[in-house]
């Protein structure tokens, strides 16, 4: 499925870009697509290597001091009804629990390599080496499903947008994460059980099938029809691009494409000024003014964030130092091999980032935001949200930008600004995260995994949705 999804995602981006003109000139959907290839590796997979390497020697001293073992215990009767497949003292179990609690307290990318752990021991136990487990999609569901405690990154966007209160997400975040990992896991049993997701063997030579099915040179009426459409587009936009620039804008203008990309990027330029604005007026009240004494919650829950780490070092080092384990030695063993996932994930982080910036630059979520319009309106989704419910399961770094620019939009209501931060802290980048876990694998098939993924976001945005009107309208 995933095959289908990004050549979908790669032939939509470029056509677009090719109608508004894009594909050639200083804003080429191109130069985005090797400026992700090179965020995938020097942004994401080197700084993830040594989130890594330090995270799996922690994890290790966690096994030898035996404190994963006593929080597996604890959570047995919960971990057996939503991983039966796994053996209650496996390490997978442990890895887990530390990946969602990461998750739960909202500490970001430090959860990545925990994660990252979990899919290499669940892949130990999976019978079918290509073909994605129940338990890893289970996992992966409630991963994607992002039960937080604590929405601090949501709560940063607000106060750097100068949204006061932005305590106020906290519980809706809560309520709308509770019903996301619920609707996650709930779709990942169901839809195991029906016969077109059931696991595959192994094929051995599938390379060299597909090699020979490709010599071969078969393709089917359904393909010569797809690729006869997809031919007549590039032609068109050929045109349009080698033609004069008149072509061009009559067609823009006609269908009223025009008026859109513009509004698009005066509203992209004023959300930017506006921010770097807001950060300036910040930085200078703070240099001349004496910050108040923050709440009690607030003190509290940045006390808490702030603990956690130094608490599950202490926890690690000083439980296994006490039971007479060489820590710098097992520290050292255990974070050996965070340099050579980082590695195997590689590829995938580059085809999927290549294409999601080809995809966010072109304009096609402001195209598509034009043509639904009336119908989400009718709805009551806000339709200023909709670029953000469909950049979020794609790229964290896009979601980013636009909801920076939603929450400095004058025009917007308190209502929606703070429903775009909640919904934004309700899902997770569920593309990224199958492509890394999985990756770091080389699962090949991800059978109900995607599904039960946009389950999960899907039901985090109605529930966003549902709360942001309840509690801010």
């Amino acid at each position: 499925m995933l095959n289908h999804i990004w050549a979908i995602l790669l032939f939509i981006g470029l056509i677009v870009a090719g109608l508004v003109g894009r594909v050639s000139g200083d804003a080429n959907v191109i130069d985005a697509a090797m400026k992700g290839a090179e965020k995938a590796v020097m942004g994401i997979a080197l700084p993830l290597a040594g989130m890594m390497m330090f995270w799996l020697g922690v994890l290790r001293l966690l096994e030898k001091a035996g404190v994963l073992e006593a929080v597996v215990r604890l959570l047995s009767p919960l971990l057996r009804r939503l991983f039966p497949d796994v053996p209650t003292g496996h390490p997978a179990m442990s890895a887990m629990v530390m990946n969602l609690s990461a998750n739960m307290l909202g500490l970001s990318n430090n959860a990545t390599p925990l994660g990252l752990k979990a899919m290499g021991h669940l892949q130990e136990l999976n019978p079918h080496k290509q073909s994605a487990s129940n338990a890893m999609i289970t996992f992966l569901a409630l991963n994607t499903g992002a039960f937080t405690l604590i929405p601090m990154s949501a709560m940063n966007f607000l106060n750097a947008a100068g949204i006061k209160n932005s305590y106020q997400v906290i519980v809706p975040t809560i309520l709308a994460t509770a019903c996301a990992s619920v609707g996650a896991v709930l779709a990942a049993k169901s839809f195991q059980r029906l016969p077109q997701f059931v696991p595959q063997p192994d094929q051995p030579e599938i390379e060299a099938q597909e090699a020979v099915a490709v010599k071969s040179g078969r393709i089917s009426k359904k393909a010569k029809y797809l690729l006869s459409i997809l031919t007549l587009l590039f032609v068109g936009v050929s045109a349009l691009e080698l033609g004069p620039p008149a072509w061009r804008q009559r067609v823009l203008q006609q269908s009223g494409l025009s008026a859109v990309l513009e509004k698009s990027a005066q509203r992209k330029a004023e959300a930017t000024a506006t921010l770097a604005k807001n950060k300036e007026l910040a930085m200078a009240a703070a240099a001349v003014e004496t910050k108040p004494e923050p709440p009690v919650w607030r003190r509290l829950m940045d006390g808490t964030s702030g603990l956690a780490i130094p608490a599950i070092l202490i926890l690690a080092v000083g439980f296994a130092w006490a039971r007479g384990v060489r820590v710098y030695e097992e520290f050292v063993d255990g974070a050996k091999e965070g340099f050579q996932v980082a590695v195997r994930i590689m590829p995938y982080l580059v085809a999927m980032l290549a294409v999601l910036a080809i995809l966010r630059e072109s304009g096609a979520f402001q195209l598509l935001e034009y043509a639904l319009a009336p119908v989400l309106g009718f709805l009551g989704f806000p339709v200023e949200l909709l670029s953000l419910a469909l950049m979020r399961p794609l790229s964290g770094s896009g979601a980013q930008g636009i909801l920076n620019e939603i929450l400095t939009r004058p025009d917007l209501s308190e209502m929606v600004k703070f429903t775009a931060a909640i919904l934004y802290g309700s899902t997770e980048t569920t593309f990224y995260v199958l492509t890394v876990y999985f990756g770091s694998v080389g699962i090949r098939r991800f059978r109900h995994a995607l599904m039960a993924g946009l389950t999960a976001d899907f039901i985090g945005m109605v529930a966003a949705i549902i709360f942001g009107r309840l509690l801010f309208s």
